[in-house]
This record gives structure tokens, C-alpha cells and sequence, in this order.
């Protein structure tokens, strides 16, 4: 499948690239190194930039400030933006997940509140879901929201923790999923909760990664007051509404991602052409080649199936198992993808990314350190063939 574009879908992708080149250009990212374009406080303000310039909320509707674009004008903006190499979206689960989540089960008093700041990019979000005890088996999470009506008003009193919360320490809101009702269990009983990050008892703890970075972080919760109205939907829906924003956030999310494997895979040609092996260059390996030619078919198998699953949404049905297989494919692919970066590399590959000497600017090493984690993002890669098995190949539990 080899999908082709109209006249003004291709107009509408050369606009983007415009944009794109131009805007960066202005902030100087293209006189940037591949680590300043790290910087976390250059991509939020890079961020606002794209908000005030119009370039979010493409495919949202016109009353709530977007663009109302088709979906494919929005898929085709992600692959440029990929192309482009553009900076890291921080607010990226607020536009991806919480958005649409909100135009579908929110209040109007909730969608005024909040659409504008995620828009704008001025509000920042995080997501607590995942709880020490409750990873992939989201279902057991024990935080608990207690409902108070007293003279202050009708609130929520809540108390957990949450773990992996990506961004927490730089987010200003948090949808967090809750057990309102202490004597239910499992799917049932769950509510989805806004949460206002600057709230007394919110706690929130930087953890260090592998890579010296922190970007994810434990969230605690002592007493927190969370007002009624901050709730999304009914109360014991939470289940509901986390499934269908987790259907948002396997749909469109891995377009990007693939553009930017593509763009990897051939820099990990470059590397394998200039790194020498044995006093020739490691592309000259048969064991090399074998594998570079293996990641070009797995890369263009995840294209086929991105489109076959962008096709589907455009039919106005949600994904569904091959959105999982999308999410598993793409992880562990990545991750060998980056395995024989270290390959190619030898004995450089043992340099700490952040040291002057390494390769790259030590890209390869701090990306390879990364994709540890993402075969445990967005549901571990057992969930994913369990959804796989028995959704798409009807096996039983």
C-alpha cells in the first residue's frame, strides 16, 4: 500500500515545510547541537511559539480554536515535523490524549477551562496512571479519591502514588486515574480526575534514569482536594474514558515515529560507511549488512501498517489490534536498531553520551539508553501481544 496525496494535501505538506524551516531557522535550532536541542526550557518555549503561530490543534474543531483539518492534513504536519527533526513536544499527552478526550466526555465549563491552555501550550500536562503496584495491570491501581460535601462544597480528597509520571516536575495540571469507590475492584469504581499540580499535598520526586536524565518522576498525593467538577464523565467511568484515550494515543501517535526511524536508520548507514571494524568500514561486515537489510524491511513493514491504520481512522472507525502491533513492532525494532548502533560503534559504544569524545555528539549511546523503556511506555510489550492474541486472532485468555 502506497498511499498518494491530493493536489491539496501536497500543497497543504509544502506549507508545513515552510513553516517549519523558516520558524526554526528564526530560533536558530539549525545552528544548534544535537544536545542544546535537548535544552528543556527551548522546547516549551518553542512550543508556545507553535501555539500562538497556529500550527496546533489542526484537526480540532473551529469552536475550540483549531483549524478543523482532516486528519491526513494533521498526519501529513507530524511526518514533516519528524522530518524536519523538529524539537520535543513536552505537552504532547495533553494534545494527544487529554484533548480529545475532553471534546468527547467534558463539560462544557471543563472544555472552556482547558482546551485554550493545551492549545496555547501555556498549561502543561502529565498523566498518573501507572502506580508502583499497578503498571501494566492498570486496573489495580489503589489511589483513592474520597468525595466530601461540606460547607467548602463537593470535592474530591485524594491519596496514592503514582510512578513514571513523565513530566510531572514541569506540568501544571495532571488527569489522573483514581479508585473512588473504596469497595470496588478491578475496572470498576475508577474515575478520571483534573488535578491542579500546584495543589497542597502534591509531592513530586525527580527519578534518575539510566541516561542522568529525569524525566520521569513519582508523584505523591497526601490529602490532595480535587473539586467535583474536575471530574471527566460520570464518577466510576474513569475505565471507560482511559480506554478510549488510550485508543487516541495508539492511532496517530506512531506516524512521527516511524519518520523519524526512517531518518535513523539511514544516519545508522552513515555510521556503519565512516566507523572502521577491523581496518575497513563495519558497513563491509556481512554481519552488518545482514542487519541493516533486515531493519529496512521491518521499518518499511511498520510503514505499510501505520498507513493501513491511519486508513482506518480516516474511515471514522477507532484502531484496533494492529494499533497494537504498531506500538510492539515499533519498540523492539527500535531497540535492535539501536543494539547494533552499539554493534557498529565497538569499543566507542562504551563512552558515556555526555562525554566530548563520543560519537555523534553521543546520540547513539543516549538513545540506546533510552529505548530500554520503550518496550514498558504505553503498555508493556506482553500487554500488546495479549491485546494482539486475543482481539485480533480471537485466542482465548
Amino acid at each position: 500500500m502506497n498511499p498518494s496525496f491530493s493536489a491539496a494535501e501536497e500543497a497543504f505538506r509544502q506549507e508545513a515545510r515552510i513553516w517549519l524551516i523558516e520558524s526554526l531557522r528564526s530560533v536558530g535550532y539549525d545552528a544548534m547541537s544535537w544536545r542544546e536541542r535537548l535544552d528543556t526550557d527551548f522546547c516549551m518555549r518553542w512550543e508556545r511559539h507553535m501555539g500562538a503561530s497556529g500550527w496546533t490543534g489542526l484537526s480540532w474543531p473551529k469552536e475550540y480554536g483549531g483549524r478543523a483539518l482532516p486528519l491526513v492534513q494533521q498526519v501529513i504536519f507530524q511526518e514533516e515535523y519528524a522530518r524536519a527533526e523538529a524539537p520535543i513536544l513536552w505537552n504532547s499527552m495533553a494534545h494527544g490524549i487529554l484533548a480529545p478526550t475532553l471534546m468527547y466526555y467534558g463539560t462544557e465549563s471543563q472544555k472552556k477551562r482547558f482546551l485554550p491552555g493545551i492549545l496555547s501550550n501555556e498549561e502543561r500536562w502529565c498523566q498518573g496512571y501507572s502506580e508502583p503496584g499497578a503498571g501494566s495491570d492498570l486496573a489495580a491501581l489503589a489511589t483513592r479519591a474520597e468525595r466530601i460535601s461540606d460547607a467548602r462544597g463537593d470535592r474530591y480528597v485524594v491519596t496514592g502514588q503514582k510512578v513514571w509520571t513523565s513530566v510531572a516536575q514541569f506540568a501544571h495540571w495532571c488527569f489522573i486515574l483514581v479508585r473512588s469507590d473504596p469497595k470496588s475492584s478491578r475496572h470498576k469504581g475508577i474515575s478520571f480526575l483534573l488535578l491542579d499540580m500546584k495543589s497542597r499535598g502534591v509531592t513530586v520526586r525527580p527519578l534518575r534514569q539510566m541516561t542522568g536524565e529525569s524525566e520521569f518522576n513519582e508523584v505523591f498525593f497526601d490529602g490532595v482536594e480535587v473539586p467535583v467538577e474536575n471530574r471527566v464523565g460520570e464518577e466510576g467511568q474513569g475505565w471507560e474514558i482511559a480506554m478510549t484515550a488510550a485508543n487516541h494515543e495508539r492511532g496517530t501517535f506512531f506516524v512521527p515515529m516511524l519518520v523519524s526511524m526512517q531518518s535513523e536508520l539511514r544516519d545508522l548507514v552513515k555510521l556503519a560507511r565512516t566507523t572502521p571494524s577491523d581496518g575497513r568500514p563495519a558497513i563491509e561486515d556481512p554481519l552488518i549488512q545482514d542487519k541493516l537489510a533486515q531493519l529496512y524491511m521491518d521499518v518499511s513493514v511498520m510503514r505499510l501498517n501505520s498507513y493501513r491504520t491511519l486508513e482506518t481512522l480516516m474511515q471514522g472507525r477507532p484502531p484496533g489490534p494492529e494499533a497494537s502491533f504498531t506500538k510492539l513492532f515499533w519498540s523492539e525494532v527500535r531497540q535492535r536498531m539501536l543494539e547494533l548502533a552499539m554493534d557498529i560503534l565497538g569499543p566507542q559504544a562504551m563512552l558515556a553520551w555526555t562525554d566530548p569524545q563520543a560519537a555523534a555528539g553521543g546520540r547513539w549511546q543516549r538513545e540506546h539508553l533510552w529505548s530500554r523503556a520503550i518496550t514498558i511506555l504505553a503498555a508493556t510489550s506482553e500487554i500488546h501481544r495479549n491485546i494482539i492474541a486475543e482481539r485480533g486472532l480471537g485466542m482465548p485468555r
